[in-house]
């Protein structure tokens, strides 16, 4: 008997999972690898629902369901975390227009960096606008900040087009 409602708790987190990293997928255009996952995630779908529907007289598996779904979630964002699929794009606004440092330091660490000139209420400031692999976020913003504790990081996902400058960032 638990290890009906064991299956179809593992079964949802299985299924949920899926439907997180499928979702991203999508998001990110990755056409086959979300369609496979979409059939994989459908299949366990449909089989644990008609599980649970054609027995509503047992509240438990109802509640292994709802669980399993809860639990998928969480255990997909984190996976997804994780994997950190996608590109990301960084304004960093710097207090200063004397960020030379910065600048050389973050090439040296392998990102791509332009920088502009942008005026705030309290004059001109340095807008750095870097392109960067989204598992290099954390690295990005230790080296803004050990730099500049009030920079303003503003992040974005981003679909680079063509051109650029992504290096692989040795870890």
């Amino acid at each position: 008997m638990f290890i009906s409602y064991f299956l179809i708790f593992a079964s949802r987190v299985l299924d949920v999972t899926l439907m997180t990293i499928r979702t991203i997928m999508v998001v990110q255009g990755r056409k086959v690898h979300s369609a496979v996952i979409g059939f994989f995630e459908v299949a366990i779908y449909v089989v644990v629902l008609s599980s649970v529907v054609s027995n509503l007289n047992d509240p438990f598996k109802l509640l292994a369901y709802c669980l399993g779904y809860a639990t998928g979630n969480y255990v997909g964002i984190t996976i997804e975390s994780k994997i950190a699929l996608g590109n990301l794009s960084a304004q960093i606004i710097l207090k200063t227009t004397e960020n030379c440092e910065l600048v050389n330091k973050l090439r040296e660490n392998g990102f791509g960096v332009t920088v502009i000139q942008g005026e705030g209420i309290n004059g001109h400031k340095d807008v750095l606008l870097v392109a960067f692999h989204r598992k290099d976020l954390t690295t990005l913003k230790k080296i803004v900040y050990e730099y500049d504790g009030t920079a303003f990081i503003t992040v974005n996902n981003v679909n680079p087009i063509s051109g650029g400058y992504f290096r692989a960032i040795k870890k």
